[in-house]
C-alpha cells in the first residue's frame, strides 16, 4: 500500500473524530462533514483523484477555517494531501 494513502486515511479519520467531538456548532459544519466523508471515500482508493482531493481540502479548510480547535487537524490533512504533489500552476 502507498504510504501516502495510509497517511491520508489517518489524517481524514483524525479530523473526522475531532470534528465529531467538537460540540460547538458553526455555520459550515455540514459542509466540512460532507467533504470529510468524500475525502474518506477518495482515501479508500489505492490511487485517489488528486484534483478532487485538493478541491475537498479547500472546502474543508474554508468550512472549518476559523475554528482554532480544529486547526491542527486541518494542517495535518493539508500535509497529507500535499504528499501527492504540488498543486498545478495556473
Amino acid at each position: 500500500m502507498d504510504p501516502r494513502v495510509t497517511g491520508l486515511r489517518s489524517a481524514v479519520s483524525r479530523l473526522r473524530r475531532q470534528l465529531a467531538a467538537h460540540r460547538v456548532e458553526f455555520r459550515d459544519r455540514s459542509i466540512a462533514e460532507e467533504e470529510l466523508a468524500t475525502l474518506a471515500g477518495l482515501a479508500a482508493a489505492d490511487h485517489p483523484d488528486i484534483p478532487r482531493l485538493r478541491r475537498s481540502l479547500l472546502l474543508v479548510a474554508g468550512a472549518i477555517g476559523s475554528v482554532s480547535a480544529l486547526g491542527q487537524g486541518v494542517r495535518e490533512l493539508r500535509e497529507a494531501v500535499d504528499l501527492f504533489g504540488p498543486p498545478p500552476r495556473p
